[in-house]
């Protein structure tokens, strides 16, 4: 069976697409060539039935993705179902399985069985945690070991692979002799780094990029090439190395495309306000217009326990300025293993800053909302307001914890509320 790709190259309305195109709120055609320009794209594998597909790209609501699983110190499988829970009822757009403890296998089964959005893996921890089971050393894995995991992720239904074929020898050079002060900070960018240093060897998944893109082809798996060499500091954004993995990304997407394989693009990272707009505009130059989904960015390494916030606000901009997807930021980044609560935080902070974005890209149907919002305000609706907000159950706790004397106003202004006041002056 073709894929998506390969369907809109022949000009062949699917089924998938027509329902995407639908809740997105676009004619269908439209949806089709943006994916025939692979400017868009739909995560969903061949394999997984998805109760809510989405589709990602150019002239479409800037979609997020939510990172659970679990880790070398905190395995429990149950935990990051509850998170997986908490993350679609709060509005992510897609998830990923990152986990690296326990039986990664039957979490990322769980995970495919429980979510109704696209899934995503980064399949290099697979292959290091299995080499490091069987083979004592998680560099201890070649490239039959890389297609083994790759293929089998795609039978079981993972609807998109980031993977990191951009950290090869010769950007590794460029890394090296522009000294940095973060170096790598990627984990899967790591553990490629470290693997081709013990084995003085090209990155088997740039080398074997075409068996890759054979397994997802096959799967209609969507390709998410990532930064491996994202900045990790605001003062190593958009340097020589990162510039040279993104051309070598671009590349390889256009290679994808060839062989009627969807792809987008994994952006930075840690980068100050005033380089955002550059590192949108580099991207979708080197890239040929791929989607780009973006890890924040953060816009100041000094937020430790916020960089929820600092994320959106570097989410927002991006966004509004032609970034696609936007990668939550928990308050617990650079700290801690997330909770549920700290997942429910980097979705709603994600959401708002998609949001934010898309009045600025869509104003004629994103701002419909806020116009809703603004009228139920006006009103002193307050039940509409809760019903209107990003996180109804906080707006409802909210309010429920500060009564008011008078029940059309809140506790903030009370009997000098500017709109009760304007409503009754103008009612003269």
């Amino acid at each position: 069976m073709p894929t998506q790709l390969e369907f809109a190259k022949a000009n062949i309305l699917t089924p998938l697409m027509k329902l995407v195109a639908k809740k997105e709120g676009i004619n269908p055609k439209i949806l089709l060539s943006y994916i025939k320009e692979g400017k868009a794209v739909i995560p969903n594998n061949k394999n997984h039935k998805i109760k809510n597909p989405c589709a990602i790209g150019f002239g479409l609501k800037t979609k997020i993705n939510a990172n659970i699983g679990t880790s070398t110190d905190k395995s429990k499988a149950s935990e990051e179902l509850t998170k997986l829970k908490v993350a679609i009822k709060y509005g992510a757009d897609a998830v990923m399985d990152l986990s690296v403890g326990g039986n990664l296998r039957n979490m990322r089964k769980e995970v495919l069985k429980h979510s109704s959005v696209p899934v995503g893996t980064v399949p290099i921890y697979e292959i290091a945690v299995n080499a490091q089971k069987n083979k004592k050393g998680f560099i201890n894995f070649n490239a039959n070991d890389m297609l083994e995991v790759l293929l089998a992720q795609a039978k079981e239904g993972v609807d998109f692979f980031t993977i990191h074929s951009g950290v090869t020898r010769a950007s590794l050079d460029v890394l090296k002799k522009n000294k940095r002060l973060m170096n790598i900070v990627s984990r899967g960018g790591a553990i490629i780094a470290n693997w081709m240093s013990h084995r003085k060897h090209e990155n088997p998944f740039f080398e074997y990029f075409d068996n890759i893109l054979d397994i997802a082809y096959d799967y209609d798996v969507t390709l998410s090439l990532g930064d491996g060499l994202r900045p990790g500091s605001i003062l190593d954004a958009t340097d020589q190395a990162q510039i040279a993995e993104l051309k070598i990304l671009g590349e390889l997407a256009a290679r994808a495309r060839k062989r009627n394989v969807q792809v987008m693009i994994e952006g930075p990272g840690h980068v100050p306000l005033d380089q955002i707009e550059k590192n949108i505009a580099l991207e979708k130059k080197l890239c040929h217009k791929a989607p780009f989904y973006v890890l924040g960015p953060l816009v100041t390494d000094v937020a430790s326990g916020y960089d929820h916030i600092t994320s959106a606000i570097g989410g927002a901009l991006a966004a509004s300025v032609g970034a696609d997807f936007l990668c939550y930021v928990t308050p617990s980044e650079h700290l801690r293993h997330p909770s549920a609560e700290d997942v429910r935080e980097g979705v709603i902070a994600s959401r708002i800053a998609a949001h934010a974005a898309d009045i600025v890209k869509y104003p004629k149907s994103a701002v419909i909302w806020d116009r809703e919002m603004s009228r139920a305000r006006k009103a002193r609706d307050w039940k509409k307001q809760i019903k209107l907000s990003i996180d109804p159950d906080k707006a409802k706790e909210y309010r429920l914890s500060s009564k008011p004397r008078l029940s059309n106003v809140c506790t903030m202004c009370g009997k000098y509320c500017s709109i009760k006041l304007m409503d009754e002056c103008l009612r003269e």
